[in-house]
């Protein structure tokens, strides 16, 4: 095993070292999920797979190869556009700001 540093940000920013999202098969726009272990000194990172259908569509996908992306385009045009509104809304709290909608 390689032992690669990093320094996280102060916006707590990181980067997946190139060789480890390689190796390891973590590509763009994938789903990453976030675990800490017991010990609460360590984070196992897993790529998900976050739909049964999305694969349907791209036979060529390998198991856990569904990214954002293709979960979104598999998404109703009524299911897109409430996503949308949902993420727009979210974004405009963090920014303390109000969305008219």
């Amino acid at each position: 095993m390689i032992k690669i540093l990093r320094i996280l940000g102060k916006r707590g920013r990181i980067t997946i070292p190139f060789e480890i999202r390689q190796r390891v098969g973590f590509k763009y726009n994938d789903v990453l999920s976030f675990t800490e272990t017991a010990d609460g000194r360590s984070v196992v990172v897993r790529r998900e797979k976050i739909c049964d259908n999305c694969r349907q569509n791209h036979s060529s996908l390998k198991e856990n190869e569904v990214t954002l992306l293709d979960f979104l385009n598999n998404l109703s045009p009524e299911q897109q556009r409430a996503a949308l509104v949902h993420l727009s809304v979210k974004w405009a709290e963090r920014q303390g700001g109000e969305l008219n909608v």
